[in-house]
């Protein structure tokens, strides 16, 4: 009865329409009152919640994503893709899934880089003979790749989730891999189509122009260099990286690139700030909904549960997968992994499966969800870059989500795919 009054309260407000935050707050002073507890109690839980150094990461990793996204880093990225795939039939497509491989690299969101590349990439997609569905439906699936490639805001919350005991430069360096698999996965059923279809092959640009977009484009990516060499060579902490990648990030915005203006920085810093405090009050409130949960024994007893059905791992871990697909389609993806992460890391952990390794099935299985309706906010993105309806756009993403639900099967049963770097750099906490 106790989980019933929680998890019952928490989706009647979002039924209702009540904010995810606010819900998950509610819901949890419901189960409190329940249980006899303390509101005092959930106050101190919640200040424990955002009283975190490692925290600070966020804010940092958002503000420079957010500068180099305005700054003109996405067109020149996409010049850069172009030299090394836009030749071939198809090329358009592969420039980007590519693009978006490098501006998750440096945003470490995935509706950022659909935005922000969606916008480049679409219309030039359509001039040169592409569906606008099939450019939208291009650039959201490659926008999963943020989910997982590092600076990842998601495994940020993951570590944060569980309780610190997964190491945030692991699950960056966990994340390439799976990323660079679901890149490969994408660009090769593009090629089939461009095949098929008769999509057209691009132009190879010239030595000179070339090392021209290079040079340009190196000065963004030298912020990859400063967050993942930063954080595997031991010189930052990820919460460091993320401030100097910020610092770096304004210093070539502004004066390297010079395509933002100086007047502009205020509204983008409100921006930033607003995200910032709504994922720290989902913070917060999830810390409280966390405790309620500790002291219903409900992780407990989810354990069990799940171990009632099989004792097969990998048959828990389907199991696992089906409940976070259909879940990924009702919320959002930060609220989830604050609320999920407790619950579920009990019962991966009885199974000997490794929590950096769960970490990468659950980013895989909610970035599904975020192209997935009815909530998914990249597809609503997409929807909107290309000005296509969502109906006309999810259809265009049925292969793409055969795509990535085998991407997702392949890391759910190796596990070296995502831990076969940590343990190399020596990175696994």
């Amino acid at each position: 009865m106790d989980a019933f009054i929680l998890l019952c309260s928490l989706a009647v407000l979002l039924a209702v329409g009540v904010p995810v935050a606010y819900a998950v707050g509610l819901s949890a002073i419901a189960g409190a009152l329940w249980i006899d507890l303390p509101l005092e109690a959930l106050m101190i839980q919640m200040t424990n919640g955002v009283n975190k150094f490692s925290l600070l990461a966020i804010p940092f990793f958002i503000l420079a994503g957010a500068i180099m996204a305005e700054g003109g880093i996405a067109r020149r990225l996409v010049s850069f893709a172009y030299i090394f795939v836009g030749f071939v039939r198809g090329g358009l497509s592969l420039v980007n899934i590519v693009a978006s491989t490098f501006f998750g690299a440096i945003s470490g969101s995935s509706v950022a880089d659909t935005a922000s590349i969606g916008s480049v990439m679409v219309p030039e997609m359509e001039k040169k003979g592409y569906p606008r569905d099939y450019a939208a439906s291009v650039t959201a699936s490659g926008s999963v790749q943020a989910i997982l490639i590092p600076p990842s805001h998601n495994a940020v919350i993951y570590s944060l989730a569980a309780g610190g005991t997964v190491s945030i430069a692991a699950l960056f360096v966990a994340g390439i891999l799976p990323g660079l698999l679901l890149c490969v996965s994408l660009m090769v059923m593009c090629i089939g189509f461009a095949h098929k279809r008769g999509y057209p092959k691009g132009e190879v640009i010239p030595f000179r122009e070339a090392l021209k977009i290079c040079l340009d484009t190196l000065w963004g990516l030298m912020t990859v260099v400063i967050i993942m060499g930063g954080i595997m060579s031991g010189v930052f902490t990820a919460t460091e990286s993320a401030a100097i990648a910020c610092l770096w990030s304004f210093f070539v915005t502004m004066f390297i690139y010079r395509d933002y203006k100086w007047s502009e920085l205020p509204n983008l810093m409100y921006r930033t700030i607003k995200t910032v405090t709504i994922v720290m009050i989902l913070i917060g409130f999830a810390a409280c909904f966390g405790a309620v949960m500790t002291y219903m024994q409900l992780p407990m007893r989810i354990t069990e549960f799940f171990t009632a059905i099989s004792q097969n791992k990998y048959v828990i871990l389907m199991c696992i997968n089906v409940m976070l697909l259909v879940l990924g389609t009702l919320m959002d993806m930060a609220p989830l992994i604050l609320i999920l992460t407790p619950v579920l890391l009990p019962v991966t952990n009885s199974l000997g499966i490794d929590p950096v390794h769960f970490g990468m099935i659950m980013m895989v299985n909610l970035g599904i969800g975020l192209i997935t309706p009815p909530v998914g906010s990249v597809l609503f993105v997409a929807s909107a870059v290309s000005k296509q309806k969502i109906e006309a756009v999810v259809k265009a993403m049925m292969p793409f989500y055969c795509v990535l639900f085998t991407v997702l099967l392949l890391i759910t049963y190796i596990p070296a795919i995502s831990l076969w770097l940590p343990h190399l750099f020596g990175v696994m906490g």
